[in-house]
């Protein structure tokens, strides 16, 4: 399985938006988990299933970036013009009254976005995204306390804030931060299996949400070597 090449734009938004998705792919990757597995076992199919990230951080340039929260500020791993292909591009939210990016990151969106590409918005990263067109006719979310300021901003959007999260096509919109961690959840599960999502969020002690923001209890569980794994909470 070849790498998936995952892009985060890098401009001031909130630090979770980005860092909270980023932290569950990684622990859902084949070297997280052969790292996990020195420690305790790891199911050898679940490891072989697990995909493997390269993670992006895009900037306009690649000057340090003072973060919209936390006091964090992110350098840049490489710019708009020198980025490599992408199979993810991740947007976070900025204050949605300053969402418009400079010209070279709206143009990278619109490119990744026509090519068919998944885009992931978290918070109000989706009126980021919407002020580049691309969300126009769409269904989308986005974080529910801006969301009657953001449906009057951007009206040709078909906005909703009945989900948790809303799949258009290749652009998935997620509602809170950890909303957006819950929809990057769901991701993992359909495209590489539920156990490999459950290891994920051992690794974080994390417990995603439904598309309805509900907890679903599994059955309990047990390691390779028989001993009982305390019950975590997962969409089925």
């Amino acid at each position: 399985m070849a790498p998936i090449h995952v892009g985060c734009l890098v401009f001031n938004y909130q630090a979770i938006d980005v860092i909270g998705p980023c932290d569950l792919l990684n622990s859902a990757s084949k070297k997280l988990m052969n790292g996990i597995n020195r420690y305790t076992p790891v199911a050898a199919d679940t490891i072989a299933k697990a995909p493997e990230f390269v993670f992006h951080h895009i900037g306009e340039t690649l000057d340090p970036v003072h973060l919209l929260t936390s006091s964090v500020t992110l350098v840049p791993t490489t710019t708009a013009d020198n980025a490599p292909e992408l199979d993810i591009l991740l947007v976070g939210g900025d204050s949605p009254a300053q969402s418009i990016l400079p010209p070279k990151l709206q143009e990278l969106i619109r490119r990744h976005v026509a090519a068919g590409k998944l885009l992931f918005t978290v918070c109000t990263g989706a009126s980021v995204v919407a002020a580049t067109g691309v969300l126009d006719g769409k269904n989308a979310t986005v974080n529910n306390l801006e969301y009657n300021w953001v449906k009057k901003r951007y009206p040709k959007v078909k906005w909703t804030k009945e989900k948790k999260w809303i799949i258009d096509g290749n652009i998935w919109t997620g509602s809170g931060a950890v909303a957006g961690m819950d929809m990057v959840a769901h991701w993992i599960k359909e495209n590489f299996g539920l156990d490999v999502l459950i290891q994920a969020g051992l690794s974080l002690d994390y417990e995603p949400r439904d598309v309805d923001g509900l907890f679903k209890v599994l059955p309990q569980r047990y390691d390779v070597e028989g001993n009982k794994i305390s019950t975590h909470v997962f969409p089925e």
